[in-house]
């Protein structure tokens, strides 16, 4: 019954996975259109509407998942609706917070190439106009997430060393021993069982609580860095991220097919 209830949610999940990522293509193609009419807009602020829209897509992942996880933890951390490749690339059931501002410092620095490879001056509202003070700005908010990265993958590992306990290795010898000596003790056993699963519910609401910093240290960072540039260049920062998103996760899919 356990097993059935934990691959429903699962499904659950997926199908809402699924969903979401149509919605983000959609939210994509928006911000292109937006993207190839900016000279149509009297002002940037026109594009504030779909800038809310799209992080409240990611907003709303994360409320989601947050739901997902009081059910069932241990499927958003083995999470089946996602591809080997996307699977190899979590940190903590997640893209890692500091991927966001990679991709700036990425997207950025390849616009910025290829404008001083064909000589044309960097007056244009993309990526690669970014001011000193927002330059700044940004590597302040790098440093800071990656020391918040720390303390989140600190609480982990010393919760992942807890199995190791004494505790639990006395539990574990307890059973061991009865196995070796053919002893029959349902009761024993049973009770011994009903102290492992416990302790491992306890430890499901370690998880929960890790993966809850991790899921808003991510959407920290992406309002962040949203609330460094200027409408225009978080249209294009915002393109960038859902390409990637859907990009890899096709990659994915194609890999899978073929092993």
């Amino acid at each position: 019954m356990i097993e059935n209830n934990n691959n429903h949610r699962n499904h659950n999940f997926h199908r809402f996975f699924d969903w979401w990522l149509g919605e983000l293509n959609i939210n994509l193609q928006h911000l292109i259109s937006a993207a190839n009419h900016q000279h149509n807009f009297e002002d940037d602020s026109v594009l504030l509407p779909l800038i809310d829209k799209v992080v409240g897509h990611y907003e709303n992942y994360y409320k989601v998942k947050s739901n997902g996880a009081k059910r069932d933890v241990i499927s958003m951390f083995a999470p089946t609706w996602l591809t080997s490749l996307e699977n190899s690339l979590l940190w903590i059931a997640g893209w890692r917070p500091t991927t966001a501002i990679h991709l700036l410092y990425s997207k950025s620095g390849i616009q910025l190439e290829a404008k001083l490879a064909d000589l044309v001056p960097v007056l244009t509202d993309d990526l690669s106009d970014l001011s000193i003070i927002q330059i700044n700005r940004i590597d302040e908010l790098h440093k800071e997430t990656i020391r918040e990265e720390r303390i989140i993958s600190e609480s982990l590992a010393l919760m992942q060393e807890s199995v190791a306990d004494t505790l639990m290795v006395d539990l574990s010898n307890s059973i061991s021993e009865k196995m070796r000596n053919d002893k029959d003790d349902d009761g024993e056993i049973r009770d011994i069982d009903l102290e492992v699963e416990l302790m491992f519910n306890l430890k499901k609401g370690e998880l929960e609580e890790v993966l809850h910093k991790a899921d808003s240290l991510r959407i920290e960072t992406l309002k962040a860095v949203v609330a460094i540039l200027t409408p225009i260049q978080v249209v294009y920062f915002l393109i960038a991220a859902a390409e990637l998103h859907l990009r890899i996760h096709d990659w994915g899919q194609k890999m899978d097919k073929t092993t």
